[in-house]
């Protein structure tokens, strides 16, 4: 398998918040064989461990989430209309048009769909859409609805993995398939290099909602370091150029209050070792990533970030560069092959 497979699949399997069984199996399935074991927490958390090779083997973690945003119905109305809110942080006005399933009975398609303009008050129109103005239509009979698709069931964008130019990829879910096919890489890239680190890979679940699996793996596995591996915003016309890191230019090391500084330090020092590519971003508070979990979990876990540059962040077409995928997994394996004892006890005296 190459990277493009592992995205193209993990795009295509959903896994809502709080409902990611589907994706954790297909994970299992990618990473088993790069792996000496995979495990599942009672929280749905995947964990895949990697022996290091020396006796007081540091403990390290990298995790990246595997759910995604998604929708849930609240209201069957009285014209066959679904009526839904949102799970995590969908913008409305990215809504109108999309394709659906629904984890009913059994899986049905659906279109979101609203009033077109022609029927609005001209005053109206032109305005922000709503969600409370939003449907789901599935063609599906008033009568047919609660015993197919009853209030509570789950929906999640539909949408093709798409190759465009430059090395650019583009999909649903790339927030945070993106930030698993670089814990992938980086699993490829260990088999080939020798650690004294015992590597812990999870798969977090409910980070769109809290951060919370990151929580309970860190309590369970109670690593010296930890890294989490996410997204940010990549560069498109009309944003501040602080706010957002260009595609293509590698991925970015994040410094600030949430990080532990010489966890970032080491991060930067291993890209200019190994000559690989790399921005830096800075964040003057939590960082809304699973390393805040991390890092307040426990008695304080030193924490860092790693991301990868994402136009469109939580819609269905988001947007990146594959080279900065390779070029993250790349990084990671040659700063878990440098960690050794001394460099961790260090953290804890800084």
């Amino acid at each position: 398998m190459d990277l493009d497979s592992f995205l193209l699949e993990t795009t295509q399997k959903d896994g809502v918040s709080g409902y990611e069984g589907a994706i954790g199996d297909l994970l299992a399935g990618f990473f088993s064989p790069l792996v000496d074991e995979v495990k599942e927490d009672n929280l749905g958390n995947r964990i895949f461990y990697i022996k290091g090779d020396g006796e007081d083997a540091p403990r390290v973690m990298l995790c990246a989430h595997m759910d995604e945003i998604g929708l849930m119905i609240t209201m069957i109305d009285k014209g066959g209309f679904l009526r839904f809110t949102s799970i995590g942080g969908f913008d409305p006005r990215t809504l109108p048009g999309q394709e659906v399933t629904l984890y009913g009975r059994e899986p049905v398609y659906g279109i979101i769909g609203f009033k077109p303009t022609h029927l609005w008050e001209v005053k109206d129109r032109g305005k922000a859409v709503k969600m409370e103005d939003l449907f789901i239509d599935t063609g599906l009979s008033p009568e047919e609805l609660p015993d197919k698709i009853p209030v509570g069931t789950i929906a999640a964008i539909r949408r093709n993995y798409l190759t465009l130019q430059g090395g650019c990829r583009a999909g649903k879910a790339l927030d945070d398939r993106a930030g698993l096919a670089v814990l992938w890489e980086c699993a490829r890239e260990l088999k080939r290099l020798r650690h004294r680190a015992e590597v812990f890979l999870v798969a977090t679940v409910q980070e769109e909602v809290g951060t919370r699996g990151a929580v309970v793996s860190t309590f369970g596995i109670a690593p010296d370091l930890g890294i989490a591996v996410d997204v940010c915003h990549g560069s498109f016309p009309g944003a501040a150029e602080h706010e957002v890191s260009p595609l293509g230019e590698g991925p970015v090391i994040t410094y600030g209050p949430n990080i532990h500084p010489l966890v970032a330090e080491k991060l930067r020092e291993t890209a200019q070792e190994y000559h690989l590519p790399f921005q830096k971003d800075f964040s003057p508070g939590p960082t809304g990533t699973d390393a805040r979990a991390i890092q307040i979990s426990l008695e304080g876990v030193p924490a860092g970030l790693l991301s990868i540059p994402l136009r469109y962040m939580h819609t269905s077409v988001e947007l990146l560069n594959i080279e900065d995928i390779r070029n993250g997994g790349r990084l990671l394996a040659n700063f878990i092959a440098g960690l050794d004892r001394p460099y961790l006890e260090g953290l804890s005296c800084f």
